[in-house]
């Protein structure tokens, strides 16, 4: 693969460094042009993909004021590993994942990989695989203001074993035990997932992760917001019926632009704003 740092957009190449935190992980951060240091949102890719991808989103980030920490997943980019990216190994690639978020935090709170960015004011985003790992850390004590997710679903065992009408199934057909899926199931640990800012975005007609397992996750997460004490307007969902991207999961097509400017604008408010 040719090295997908080198075509990213000058304009991000120049505020942009390519790190391997705590040694291994490997990561991009960005931050804005600024004489303060910065809030930052960690963000993970999907499945098959690497941190490099979709530059038009860090640019908006950078703009906005917001830095940027995209890590490469186990068997990703720069640690590339065909094997394990197949859906069979999604698991392992999760269970992994959301160790490592932690390791993300430490290493920009303290050393030069946080150079630049304010470890007090963070995000936490991913999309699609990225997302699951996401939802699984913020049901743990953590440290973030806000997250945001995209094409991703909070009930992997009802990714994996369909039960709901409308829900209809993946492509793979891979089915995981139900033992295995449930350490790593957001849906299995609401109880502990402490009410912030949640912005969700999803096509209706995602043939990937089917809208129907984001969807019932949404609305327990809302419940459980309820019970909290919290309000569950803090859960900002926006779908499209159909958006012409690839099987209808990955980049939302026609409404990327939007998709990127409700994420902008979401992080801006509760990192920035409203910090």
């Amino acid at each position: 693969m040719d090295d997908p740092f080198a075509s990213l957009p000058r304009s991000l190449r120049r505020r942009a460094r390519r790190v391997r935190l705590a040694g291994e992980i490997p990561a991009l951060i960005a931050v804005p042009e600024q004489d303060m240091p910065a809030p930052a949102c960690i963000w993970l890719h999907g499945r098959t993909v690497y941190k490099e991808l979709d530059p038009g989103r860090y640019l908006r980030w950078l703009r906005s004021g917001i830095a940027a920490c995209a890590i490469d997943l186990p068997a990703h980019g720069e640690r590339l590993d065909a094997e394990r990216q197949k859906p069979e190994h999604t698991l392992d690639v999760l269970a992994q994942t959301i160790r490592e978020i932690d390791v993300v935090v430490d290493e920009l709170r303290r050393g030069s990989a946080g150079e630049g960015i304010d470890a007090d004011r963070l995000a936490l985003g991913g999309m699609s695989a990225g997302g699951m790992a996401a939802l699984r850390r913020l049901c743990d004590p953590h440290p973030f203001r806000c997250a945001c997710v995209e094409g991703t679903t909070g009930w992997l065992t009802e990714l994996y074993h369909p039960s709901l009408p409308d829900n209809p199934g993946t492509p793979w057909g891979v089915r995981h035990p139900r033992e295995r899926i449930a350490p790593l199931d957001p849906m299995e640990h609401l109880a502990t997932f402490r009410p912030i800012p949640l912005l969700v975005l999803h096509s209706e007609q995602d043939e990937v992760v089917p809208w129907a397992t984001q969807r019932a996750f949404v609305e327990r997460l809302r419940e459980h917001y309820r019970s909290q004490g919290a309000d569950p307007a803090m859960i900002d969902v926006h779908t499209w019926e159909q958006t012409g991207a690839p099987a209808e999961h990955a980049g939302f097509g026609r409404f990327a632009g939007e998709a990127k400017d409700l994420q902008t604008a979401f992080l801006r408010r509760w990192l920035i704003d409203e910090a």
